[in-house]
C-alpha cells in the first residue's frame, strides 16, 4: 500500500480509496471481457530457467518497475532501486509511482495493449484475480533459483502468493495493525500508561476510567479505513472469519460477525465515542490528545514518530478471546509480456531476487519483514515498533486467495458504515450484506472458471 508515513499529512484517505480500489479491481478486469486475457494463457518466457540466480551477462536493458509507494515508503524504495541499479551496469531500472487506484486500474490494459511494466507490486488480494486474468506470470523458477520455501517467511503471506498450484508472487512484507495509545491522554485518566490493556475487560475497564475523566477513548469510525479494518480484527477474535477457508461462502453475518460489529456499535452507544466520526478523525484524535486508543497500521510509526506527543505501540489486545489481526502484504510481481525478451525476462529475476533480499532496508520504512531472517536480525530488533507488531504474525488473517473476492468487500464496508451511522441492528445488516456478496461471490466463480 502507500501508506502514509512522515512525508506526508496525518490524514489517510490515500489508503481508503486504494482498500476501495482493491476492492473494485476485479471488476475492473472482468470488464477486458469473461474469458478473455491478455496474453490468452500463453507461457512466458522462462529466461535462462535459473529464476536470476546466475545474474545477467546480455547486453544492457532498461526495466520498468511500477508500484504504488506514494507516501513515506517511496524514497525508501526508490533508494533501493539506486542502489541495484549502481550495481549492475547492464541493468537499468526506472521506478514509476502513481496512486494504487490509478495502477490497478491501469496493469492489466497496459499489459494488454504491450506497455506494461516488467516488474510490480501487488497486494496480496489482488495477486489471485490477475492470475487468473493471465495478468502476471507465475514464479516458481525465481522461488526454486533462491531456495526459497514456507520456512523462509511468514506463512501467511507466503501462502498467499499461491494461485491454482503455481506460485504467482514473492512476498515483501507484511503490514498489520497495531494498537496506539497517547501516554499524556491515558495518564490524565489515571492510567499507567507503561500498562496498555490487553484483552477485553482491561480495555473496557480502561474506557470506563477514560470516560470519568471526560474522555471518549476508543473513537469507532464507520469508514473502511480504519473502522474496517478493525471490525475484520474483531471477527477474527470472536472466533469468526469474512469467509469459509476455500473462498466460496460469504461468514461475516454469522455469531461472531454480529458480536464483533456489535461491540464496536457499542463504542459509540455507551459513551466511548462520538456518533459521527469523520474519516481519519480517530487517528487525528489521538495526536491532538483527544482520544486515547486507535488500532491502525504499522505505516502510522513514522509518522507518530515525527509527533510531539508521547504515545506507545503495541500488539492488538485480543478483545473476542482468539487470535486474530487484519494485516496486508505487498508482494513482487511479474507481468506478462506481450512481446517476450529473453534478456529482459532475465534481468527482471534477477532485479526481483536481489531486491527480494533486501528485506531489512524496507523495514525502516515502516514494514514488518516477510523474511524470517530479516526480522532476527539485530537491525529490526532495533526497531522497537516494528517489532513489537511482528509479534502478531502468528495471529495474522488475510482473505482466502480466491480471483475476485475482493469485490465482495464493498457490501462489508456498507455493512459497518449503516450500522455505525445509521443505527441498523448489527444481525439484519449483517445477514443482509454476506447474502448480496455470496451473489458477487458465486457470479465471480463462474467468470473466472470460464
Amino acid at each position: 500500500m502507500s501508506l502514509p508515513q512522515s512525508t506526508r499529512t496525518p490524514f489517510n484517505r490515500r489508503l481508503f480509496l486504494s482498500l476501495a480500489a482493491a476492492g473494485g479491481m476485479s471488476a475492473t478486469l472482468a470488464a477486458c471481457g469473461g474469458g478473455t486475457s491478455p496474453r490468452d494463457g500463453a507461457d512466458p518466457v522462462a529466461a535462462t530457467g535459473d529464476g536470476g540466480a546466475g545474474g545477467y551477462d546480455g547486453p544492457a536493458v532498461d526495466l520498468a518497475f511500477w508500484n504504488g509507494f506514494t507516501g513515506g515508503d517511496g524514497p525508501t524504495m526508490k533508494a533501493l532501486v539506486d542502489t541495484f541499479n549502481s550495481e549492475h551496469g547492464n541493468i537499468a531500472v526506472t521506478m514509476t509511482t502513481m496512486q494504487w487506484a490509478d495502477y490497478y486500474s491501469r496493469l492489466p490494459s497496459a499489459v494488454t495493449s504491450g506497455n506494461g511494466p516488467d516488474i510490480g507490486i501487488m497486494h496480496l488480494d489482488s495477486v489471485a484475480t490477475n492470475a487468473a486474468r493471465n495478468v502476471i506470470q507465475p514464479l516458481d523458477d525465481v522461488a526454486s533459483a533462491l531456495e526459497l520455501a514456507e520456512a523462509d517467511f511468514a506463512t501467511v503471506p507466503w501462502q498467499a502468493g499461491i494461485y491454482d498450484g503455481q506460485r504467482f508472487a514473492i512476498p515483501l512484507d507484511v503490514h498489520p495493525l497495531g494498537f496506539y495509545y497517547n501516554k499524556d491522554v491515558m495518564e490524565e485518566a489515571g492510567l499507567d500508561p507503561e500498562a496498555p490493556p490487553t484483552d477485553n475487560d482491561s480495555y473496557m475497564a480502561a474506557l470506563e476510567d477514560l470516560k470519568a475523566a471526560g474522555i471518549e477513548g476508543h473513537w469507532a469510525s464507520p469508514f473502511p479505513f480504519t473502522g474496517g479494518l478493525t471490525l475484520q480484527a474483531l471477527i477474527y477474535q470472536f472466533g469468526g472469519s469474512l469467509f469459509n477457508e476455500d473462498g466460496t461462502q460469504v461468514t461475516w453475518g454469522e455469531a461472531p460477525g454480529v458480536e464483533a460489529l456489535t461491540w464496536w456499535v457499542d463504542l459509540a452507544k455507551n459513551g466511548h465515542s462520538p456518533a459521527n466520526v469523520d474519516q481519519d478523525a480517530d487517528y487525528v484524535a489521538l495526536k491532538n490528545g483527544t482520544t486515547a486508543f486507535n488500532w491502525n497500521g504499522i505505516w502510522q510509526i513514522n509518522d507518530l514518530k515525527q509527533s510531539d506527543i508521547s504515545w506507545g505501540v503495541a500488539p492488538l489486545p485480543n478483545i473476542g478471546g482468539s487470535g486474530g489481526v487484519w494485516a496486508g502484504s505487498h508482494q513482487f510481481v511479474l507481468p506478462r509480456q506481450r512481446s517476450e525478451d529473453a534478456n529482459k525476462a532475465q534481468a527482471s529475476r534477477v532485479f526481483l531476487s536481489w531486491i527480494s533480499e533486501q528485506s531489512q532496508a524496507w523495514a525502516e520504512a515502516g514494514q514488518v519483514p516477510a523474511r524470517n531472517s530479516a526480522r532476527e536480525t539485530p537491525e529490526f530488533e532495533a526497531l522497537p515498533e516494528q517489532a513489537a507488531l511482528a509479534e502478531q504474525l502468528d495471529d495474522l488473517r488475510f482473505i482466502p486467495t480466491v480471483p475476485g473476492i475482493a469485490d465482495c468487500m464493498a457490501e462489508f464496508d456498507r455493512a459497518l458504515n449503516e450500522a455505525v451511522l445509521s443505527g441498523a441492528e448489527p444481525e439484519a445488516i449483517l445477514a443482509d450484506t454476506a447474502s448480496r456478496a455470496q451473489t458477487i461471490l458465486d457470479e465471480n466463480a463462474s467468470r473466472y472458471s470460464g
